[in-house]
């Protein structure tokens, strides 16, 4: 029965290779430590021969014994600089790919927490379309019922354009990780938007137009391409006006990979033209309606 030899990792094969590395200098040395107590008393015969007063074909002969020792020197040594090279080089490589091995893992982890929030999401859709359907299907019309499904039908969307935008930014978040930029994601500024839990009710949105409305006695200006939290008394005329769009929408998930997921911003100069005031549209919205019930 044949046997089939485990292919080995990056961090095993750069181990491996500077293992044998290491003992190849250590064989070295000891060829190179021989030579050099041999040079020595090469060196020690011919000064003794000197001294003594030999002839010059003894004297010629222990020269040229000690040449050939100190050429053998040199190269050994020679050898030993260039492997010491290697084992250094080596050693980086080895470093490297250990490094990447954490990331590569890292990024595993985060690739699966995303995959894990996609297989949950489609059930909590599920459960909270069930709640809706339990209210607009029954026989009774309670106005309670009715709100309390409406209510429910607006965290559903949110919480899974939530999850959309969360498994985007997992994954991004992975591949910066795989790449050793894990870091590269900008600090939020102060014209972040603020949180969704404040006192106004919000809809997490994205926006495909400069938009400005009142809040709070300020004015609120965000640029284009951002996320924020659009006061839900806003949301449907921008809606209707395709200024903004959900974040599960196709065309938002594009935008996305082209301008970035909109979380940290500039606010847009007072003075830019296209900037859209919401409030103008909702006033001219009702103003409308007033109008054709008239």
């Amino acid at each position: 029965m044949p046997f089939f030899k485990r292919e080995l990792s990056p961090v095993e094969r750069f181990e491996t290779a500077l293992r044998d590395k290491a003992a190849a200098r250590q064989k070295l040395a000891d060829r190179l430590a021989l030579a050099e107590s041999l040079l020595g008393e090469k060196r020690a015969a011919a000064e003794r021969l000197a001294v003594a007063g030999a002839a010059n074909s003894l004297l010629d002969r222990a020269d040229a014994d000690m040449r050939v020792v100190e050429d053998r020197v040199k190269t050994l040594c020679a050898a030993l600089a260039e492997l010491d090279e290697q084992i250094a080089s080596t050693a980086r490589a080895l470093a490297d790919v250990k490094a990447q091995r954490d990331r590569d893992a890292e990024a595993d982890k985060i690739e699966a927490m995303a995959a894990a929030i996609e297989q949950a999401a489609p059930r909590f859709g599920a459960g909270a379309a069930a709640l809706v359907d339990a209210v607009t299907k029954g026989a009774a019309s309670i106005p309670e019922a009715t709100a309390f499904s409406t209510d429910v039908e607006a965290m559903r969307r949110e919480v899974l354009s939530a999850a959309d935008l969360i498994c985007w930014e997992l994954r991004s978040a992975a591949v910066r990780t795989r790449a050793g930029n894990a870091n590269a994601a900008s600090a939020v500024p102060s014209g972040t938007e603020p949180s969704p839990l404040s006192d106004v009710d919000r809809q997490l949105i994205y926006t495909l137009n400069p938009l400005l409305w009142r809040e709070a006695g300020e004015v609120r200006r965000v640029p284009a391409f951002a996320l924020v939290g659009l006061p839900k008394p806003l949301l449907m005329v921008a809606l209707r006006h395709q200024h903004v769009d959900h974040l599960n929408a196709r065309r938002v998930q594009t935008l996305m990979h082209v301008h970035g997921n909109g979380r940290t911003y500039s606010e847009p100069d007072p003075e830019d033209p296209r900037l859209v005031d919401l409030d103008v549209l909702v006033a001219e919205s009702a103003s409308s309606a007033e109008a054709d019930v008239a």
